[in-house]
């Protein structure tokens, strides 16, 4: 993303699980002054082809209230979607200040940027859901454990101070 030169920095899952053209209704949020727009799988107005299964729906909410409770983003709902949109502004504040490269960087970033006083939308998506996706649990564990580290690192401000923006 640092190596990015555009006005809007956009990141997407490598199995185009959100198709490109997605991008259009994250604009207008950067127009109105979000310096991050992130597309969301649990939104209002989302949709996932096809649904995902009973089961992975009770982890993914599981893991959902674990993360809010570990570092906050109690507006978020959707931390893991792989399409996420930052202001060039917003691109340069937030990445150098991360510190996590693996699955739970996603959090990371949106808890940096948050602190940072960049307004985060979030919007729906259309996602084509791979029923044949597995994540591992060992993944799951690491994930786990990295939200640890990052309330760590929100504990010993190792992200810096909170700012304001207008």
């Amino acid at each position: 993303m640092l190596g990015a030169q555009g006005e809007y920095r956009l990141f997407t899952d490598a199995d185009n699980s959100t198709t490109i053209n997605q991008v259009e209704k994250m604009w207008p949020y950067f127009k109105e002054g979000f310096g991050v727009v992130i597309g969301s799988r649990d939104a209002k107005g989302a949709k996932l082809e096809p649904p995902q299964p009973a089961f992975r729906r009770f982890v993914g909410d599981v893991f959902k209230l674990y993360r809010k409770i570990m570092v906050g983003l109690w507006r978020v709902e959707d931390t893991q979607c792989g399409f996420k949109a930052f202001s060039k502004e917003a691109a340069k504040a937030v990445f150098p200040k991360c510190l996590i490269d693996r699955f739970a960087f996603d959090p990371e970033i949106l808890i940096v940027a948050k602190r940072q006083g960049f307004k985060i939308k979030e919007i729906p998506i259309i996602w084509k859901n791979d029923l044949a996706s597995t994540v591992k649990f060992s993944s799951m564990i690491k994930m786990a454990l990295d939200l640890v580290k990052i309330r760590w690192n929100l504990t010993k401000r190792a992200y810096g101070k909170k700012q304001k923006r207008n």
